[in-house]
């Protein structure tokens, strides 16, 4: 059964802040991002990857960037997790949720599992708690926790490409957040409706 008590995490792992930043500046360019850093009060211009920050700057620069970008901050959180299933920089991210199933159903029952397989990838890093609960025929609810206000939307934008990876048609929707747990509405239309994109177990694979 999924904990309504989130565990708190006292730091926030900098891929996730390195991330954010590399969007930015792969979208918007550098100039974007030094806008970004000025209206966060940060101390510094790069996240490093393999530090850990405290929990407090990831929303001030989300919050900031949607700021300087003049929208809002669940659909600038929709467009990261796009950009991390779709961006060669970040493949091992793709590939992290292309292990999970040999179809798009296959996928969703595998995200119970995704911050256990993450930390396999990188033993401090810790993601929010996922649980798929299966409704009606084709029909799921994902119920997102986090510290991070919003992960739910990150969430949104990598089943949408994933749906589409594996050549599902999905209908997706955020049905809200209530004390910090939100919950994704999914309903599988049609598990073969295209071709989907090429995948193999070898690193090399594109």
């Amino acid at each position: 059964m999924f904990l309504l008590e989130i565990e708190s995490e006292v730091a926030m792992h900098g891929l996730i802040n390195r991330s954010i930043q590399s969007y930015v500046c792969d979208n918007y360019g550098t100039a974007v991002w030094d806008a970004v850093v000025n209206k966060a009060g940060l101390e510094f211009t790069e996240f490093e990857a393999m530090l850990t920050y405290p929990d407090a700057l990831t929303p001030a620069v989300l919050d900031a960037a949607a700021g300087v970008l003049s929208r809002p901050r669940s659909e600038l959180m929709e467009d990261i997790g796009t950009y991390l299933v779709t961006n060669p920089t970040f493949e091992a991210v793709r590939r992290l949720f292309r292990f999970g199933g040999v179809d798009f159903q296959d996928f969703l029952h595998s995200l119970d599992d995704l911050p256990d397989r993450a930390r396999l990838a990188v033993s401090d890093l810790h993601l929010p708690k996922l649980e798929l609960r299966a409704l009606a025929d084709g029909q799921f609810s994902l119920i997102c926790g986090g510290d991070v206000a919003g992960f739910g939307h990150v969430m949104m934008g990598i089943l949408r490409v994933m749906a589409d990876d594996y050549g599902a048609l999905a209908l997706l929707e955020h049905s809200g957040e209530t004390g910090g747990i939100e919950t994704l509405s999914i309903t599988l239309v049609e598990a073969d409706f295209a071709e989907g994109r090429h995948f193999a177990l070898g690193a090399s694979a594109g």
